[in-house]
This record gives structure tokens, sequence and C-alpha cells, in this order.
């Protein structure tokens, strides 16, 4: 990797570049000093023992501590569009060191007509997003026939003198053939912008550019420095500024061309959006214009297509075109409206409160249960002490008792007298050598005994046996039998006896080589239990590809997926809709992607099969079957825990907003198709212990998300039992006490939550997970 670095930066005539590396000792000595032999500097672990972090930082420092601007910069190459030229000329500028240069840029640059859009607004407004956006949005309407040039300031510490120029971690529509992105430091100016701004922008147009980009930090209320520098201004602001009297005080009101009242989704930016454009009618004394033609735009950037930006954009188009930028023939759709519509959030307002609910909840469960508990061992008390008055002569104390019996009984919780009395029958079940229940409608025998060694019979489920009516309260809703709310003990009444087959788990290479791995691991085997691993590559959404960055990760650690016809080759030989096979596929950002290419592969299965068997294609209403019953016997769970991978992991390629769409959209899909026995979600504590939390913190964060899953469903208008059976879970397991328990707290927290907050059904209240 470091060689190809090295020659792609030869290749781009920055040889000069310097290259370091370093972190863990995977690197040995003898390939540190090859990499060392082509300029590579790897700090080795020896390295990182003698300097230590801030000594290996300092070297770095000094040693690419040089004048950028000495060599200074190439006023013909920058003029034939270099962009290496444009960043050199930028870089003497800023220092001011080459009174020749600003004069051949100045010159160049008066012979062009290219507009200069400036945008600003206060920290923290969204302004580097929606910048972001209105860039891929002009490049798309171009079809990237127009150049840009982006210029994104930050501000100099005045007691550190660093900048974090930082804005170009929101931008994802940068290509470097089409734009060209660079931050800028306002040094010692003093201002919100470099003095050398007006050089650069100039330098930025005797390179070529259609249309240059000023991004500020952040201002406040009395700061326009930018106005005079471009040609449109952009004032980006949120609703939160306070009182409207506050919108006096802000000096860009009076000088922006448009202004964007951006995170419109946010609670009161229709109110606000009102109040400004009114001040902007106040400002401009434009009193006999309706405040909603003033050019004040609701905005939410960080929305996929949000319309709300699409018609900022065009606005700012076609004041830009009459400022000098090319006009084109654009193919983005018009907009009409100014605001974005449709901002329906992941959870409704209102319904932010939902984890605190649930904790109401359950606490309120518990507070109930030690309650009735002293209510029923009061009223077995007083049942006692009736008893026993009925064998004497005071009927008006029995009759005192047995008002205060049926007091008691109607302060008890609804069930919880039929549950004491049904206590005993549920008890004797338990006794004998076997018991009957049903699964599915399928009858399970199973004994209630194991015989140890010894010839010992030990019951496979322990009865308290303390009668005492309060213990009995807690015990039944505490804990009760297993398979019994609230599932303290298990979902099921009992326990499996025999072993499953482990998981089959691989992934490595191609999907033909992992499929010879997952024979290998299920053969013989009584089920077929495929765990897919797929590369980073593929975890992160990309195709494979000869470029040596992407192609040496491609099948590493996992098998490498980009086709439907790879999906195939990846599940050749199994059945993938025999009851005895399912398969977990460990992806979550692409997911979605994955999936469909699974329930394909199922589907195409079925179909060869009828076509082997009858020996033609099936007809439409075949068809149609077929699809229907793979889809209902399929089984299996795909992870795309999307919250999971935003809290501890990291392949997040959408935005948690669009994911969660995403997964709402295949869970709706699921339950128009009788999709039951495949899990959309396998919400996952796992990787949420991998990255640091301990037993409480990794259930609490993973009951969390699965919560949010829930309330976002709902918010979807899907029903709890429809949906709730094709949520799985997924923790880690180790050596602290709290492990021991994990499952038995997180089956308690669900169930109740469940019927008490949300009235699902028992289904819907069983958690299934794994560990």
């Amino acid at each position: 990797y470091f060689t190809y670095l090295v020659e792609r930066l030869a290749e781009r005539g920055a040889g000069h570049v310097k290259v370091y590396g370093g972190g863990g000792g995977v690197i040995v000595p003898e390939e540190i000093a090859e990499l060392g032999s082509l300029g590579v500097h790897i700090f080795s672990p020896q390295d990182g023992q003698r300097l230590g972090l801030p000594g290996m930082i300092n070297q770095l420092v000094a040693e690419c501590d040089i004048d950028l601007a000495a060599g200074g910069a190439d006023l013909e190459a920058l003029r034939a569009g270099s962009p290496a030229a444009l960043a050199r000329a930028i870089t003497v500028l800023e220092q001011g060191s080459s009174p020749t240069l600003v004069e051949g840029v100045r010159a160049a640059a008066s012979a062009t007509t290219t507009p200069v859009l400036g945008i600003t607004g206060t920290g923290g407004s969204g302004k580097s997003s929606l910048t972001d956006e209105l860039v891929r949005r002009l490049r798309r309407d171009s079809q990237d026939k127009l150049r840009i040039a982006v210029l994104a300031i930050d501000p100099t510490r005045r007691r550190g003198g660093g900048a974090l120029l930082g804005d170009r971690i929101r931008m994802n529509s940068i290509d470097p053939d089409v734009v060209f992105f660079r931050s800028l430091a306002t040094r010692d100016s003093g201002h919100q912008v470099p003095e050398a701004l007006d050089d650069v922008i100039a330098a930025c147009k005797a390179a070529g550019f259609d249309l240059i980009v000023v991004e500020t930090p952040g201002i406040g209320q009395g700061d326009a420095a930018i106005v005079p520098h471009v040609d449109i201004s952009l004032y980006v602001m949120t609703p939160e500024f306070g009182a409207p009297s506050q919108l006096e005080k802000i000096d860009m009101l009076d000088f922006a061309d448009v202004i964007a009242v951006n995170k419109y989704e946010r609670r009161g930016a229709e109110d606000a959006r009102r109040d400004v454009a009114r001040q902007i009618v106040r400002n401009r004394g434009a009193f006999g214009t309706p405040w909603e033609e003033m050019p004040v735009f609701g905005t939410s950037a960080a929305r996929f297509d949000d319309d709300g930006v699409s018609a900022l954009y065009q606005y700012l188009k076609s004041l830009l075109v009459g400022k000098g930028l090319g006009d084109f023939e654009g193919v983005l759709p018009v907009v009409d409206g100014r605001t974005s519509t449709g901002l329906v959030g992941i959870l409704p307002r209102g319904r932010e409160r939902y984890l605190a609910e649930i904790a109401e909840t359950v606490r309120a469960y518990h507070a109930a249960t030690e309650r009735d508990a002293a209510l029923a061992r009061r009223l077995q008390q007083l049942e006692a002490t009736r008893e026993l008055l009925s064998s004497s002569d005071e009927t008006s104390a029995v009759d005192a008792v047995s008002e205060l019996i049926a007091t008691t009984t109607r302060e008890l919780s609804t069930g919880v007298v039929a549950q004491l009395e049904a206590w005993p029958a549920l008890r004797d079940s338990y006794v004998g050598d076997e018991q009957v229940y049903v699964v599915r409608g399928n009858e399970i025998r199973t004994p209630l005994t194991h015989t140890t060694l010894s010839g010992t019979h030990v019951p496979r489920v322990a009865l308290p046996r303390d009668d005492e009516a309060g213990a009995l309260v807690r015990f039944i809703r505490s804990e009760n039998l297993p398979g019994y709310f609230p599932f303290t003990a298990g979902v099921f009444p009992f326990k499996r006896t025999g072993d499953a087959p482990a998981r089959m788990f691989a992934g490595e290479g191609d999907a033909a080589r992992t499929n010879r791995r997952f024979h290998l691991l299920s053969e013989g085997q009584p089920a077929t239990r495929l765990s897919t691993a797929f590369d980073s590559v593929t975890l992160y959404g990309r195709d494979p590809s000869p470029q040596p960055d992407i192609f040496g990760k491609v099948g590493t650690s996992g098998v490498s997926i980009a086709t439907v016809d790879d999906m195939h080759d990846l599940f050749a030989g199994f059945d993938l809709c025999s009851p005895t096979t399912s398969v977990s596929m460990t992806i979550n950002g692409p997911a979605p992607a994955i999936l469909a290419m699974f329930l394909n592969t199922a589907i195409d299965q079925q179909l060869a099969t009828f076509r082997d068997v009858e020996g033609r294609d099936p007809d439409a209403s075949e068809a149609d079957e077929i699809r229907a019953r793979a889809l209902a016997t399929v089984r299996g769970t795909v992870q795309a825990d999307i919250l999971k991978e935003d809290q501890g992991q990291n392949t997040c390629i959408f935005s948690t907003e669009f994911a969660l769409r995403c997964m709402a959209d295949i869970q709706e899909w699921f339950i128009e198709h009788s999709i039951r026995n495949f899990y959309s979600v396998s919400i996952s504590g796992y990787h949420i212990a991998e990255a640091g939390a301990n037993p409480i913190s990794q259930l609490a964060f993973t009951l969390s998300n699965g919560f949010t899953y829930v309330e976002a469903y709902l918010a979807r208008g899907m029903k709890i039992d429809d949906f709730a059976p094709n949520l799985s879970f997924f923790f880690s397991n180790g050596m602290d006490a709290e492990y021991t328990v994990l499952g038995r707290v997180a089956r308690r927290l669900w169930a109740v939550a469940m019927r008490d907050k949300y009235g699902a059904s028992e289904r819907a209240q069983k958690m299934k997970y794994h560990v």
C-alpha cells in the first residue's frame, strides 16, 4: 500500500509529499528499511518506546516544517488549469511573498466573469453540509460540465495559532476532476476572512473555474465580512435564534441576497422562517411584498435529496447566471415551494421520551409486584384468620374480616388472584415423568427429570417450595416458570437436551472458495447453520477492483460478493428453503442490497427445482406461488443493525436516518410477503461490547436500540405483533458476574415493556437472542 501511495503521488507531480506510517508491530524491520529507501518513514514499536507519542509527533512536524512558498508558483500552469499549480499559488498568495504572482492572477482574473458565491452563517448551522449539497446539485444539473472551486475558511485560534481546517469531512461531492477544494485559515487577519482572500479568488478565476464558492467560519450577529468579496451571498442560520427581536441585530440580514433556515426539521422552524422573512421585509422596506416571497428558504441539508435544498439551489442558480455563470439546460426537475416537505422524522414529535417511558413502565411493574406481594400476604393472613374465627361464635368478627378480604382482593392487580389460584395445578403439572405442551401446533412430549450418572432424578425445572402468598406473587411476577411471562427463566418451557450443530462460520476469498468451506463444515450434520462473513470491500458497499488499495482487500477476512451470481455460487448445493437450513449474514451498511441478492437466490433455487422436476418453466401463477412459498420458508438472519454501527462500528455507508428508513422498508416488505422465519435485524450487543462496553452498558445500549426500532416501525404504521417476531438480539459473553444474568434481565425488561407499554402479544413479548 505504501509503495502504491508513493507511486501515485509521483504520478500526480506530488513526489515532494512526505509519507509516514506506524502504530503497530505488523511491519517488520526489513519492510521498514525497504519502505525507507522509497522515502516512507515508518515509526516502529521501538520508536514508540524511545520517543513516545509526543516525540513521534514532534519529529513528524519538524521534518514537515518547510517553507511551502519557497519554490514560487507556476502562473502558466495555473492558467492552464493545473490543480497542483493552483494549490501552490494559493499557498504563495497566503504568505504574500510574490508580488509578481499577485499581479499575474489579478490580470488574468480581470478578463473573466466567473461569479463568486459566499456562504456564511452561525457556527453549527450546517454550512458545510449545505455547501456540499449545493455542489452536488450543480454537478448533477450541469452533468459535470462546469468546474467548481470551493474555498472553506476556518478560524485560527488566537492562543494556539492553529486552525482545524475540517470542513472537508462534510464534503461527499468534491470529485477532484470537477471540483477543487481548499481549506484556508484566517491566520492573524483579525477578521472572518483571510487578508489574501481576494487574490485567492482571483487565482481560482485565472485557473478557469466556472464558479467559486467561499464558505466562511461561523460568524456573530454583527459580522458581514464576506459581502465585499463575493457576488452573491447566502446566509445560513437555524431556527434557534432566540426571540424575534434578536433578528434586528443580525447584520447579514441586511446584506444577504438569500437566507436559508437550515435544520428545518426542528421544532419551530416554520415560525422561524416566517419571522426571518418578515425581518427581511422590514430591512428592505418591501412592505408591499408578502413575506412568503422573500428569498428565505427552509432547508434540511442532512436529509437525502431534500426538496428545500433543491429549491434553494434553483434560486441561487438563477442569481448566479445573472452574475456570469454559464447558462445550461439543467436536468434536475423544478421544485415548487421554498421549504423542505415530508420532514417526518424517524420518530414522530411527542415520542422523544420513549426510553424514559419504558423505564417508568418497568419501574411501575416492579413497584406493583412489591405492592401485590404485600397485599397477597395480607390476603392469605386474613383468610387464615377468617378460617380460625369461623369455628367460633364471633360472627361480627368474621364479617369484618370478610369485608377486609374483599377490599384487599380488589386492591390486587388484575390477574394476581387467578395466578395464585392456578398455581397448585401448575405446580402439579411438573410432577411426574413427562409433560406435554404445544409449539406451533405440534405436540411436544418432554421428560420432566434428568438422570445423573449416579442415578439421581433431578427435576429439569426447580419449583419454589414456599407456599407463602407474598413470595409466590414475587416469584410469578419477577421470575416465573420457563415459558411464562415475564420469561425471565426462558421463553420456552424447557431447554433442549441435545446439542444443536455448531455455527458453520466461513468467509474467505471468492464465493466458490467459501462455498467449498461451507460444504466441509456442514458435511454429516443434521442441520445446516451457515454463518457468512463478508470482506471489507463488500461491507462498505464497494465493487471489487484491480486498483491496488481495493484489490488487496478483496476476499480478505470475508467473502467477496458483488452480484446475484456471486450469491448463487456462495450457496450452491444448499437448499435455502429447507427447514433444516438457516443462513446468518454479518452485514450492515449494504444489508438491503445483500439481503435482496440472498432472497433472489433462494427464489431462483426453487424456480430451478421446478424446472428440473417438471421439465418446463413455471407459468406466471406458478412462479408467483413459488416465490411466495420460498419467502415464507427461508430461514436465517441478516444483521442490518445500523444503530450499533453508528455507536460502536463504522460501516455506515448511508446516513443513519436514511439507513433506518431502509430497515423499515425491509420490515414492511417482510410483513407484506409473510416472511416469518427470517429475522430482518440482529440487534447486536456483541459489537457494543467490542467497542468497550461492560455487560450493563452493553445491555442498556442494545435494548435502547431495539426499542428505537420498535418506535420507528410503529411510526411507519406497522403493528407491533406484525414486526416484533422478526427482531432478534445478539449479546457477548465473558467472565464478569453480570454476564450470568444478562439474558434473564434482557428477557424480563423486553417482555414487560412489550406487554405493558406497547400492548404486544405473547409471541412478541418473547425475546429471541443468541450469545
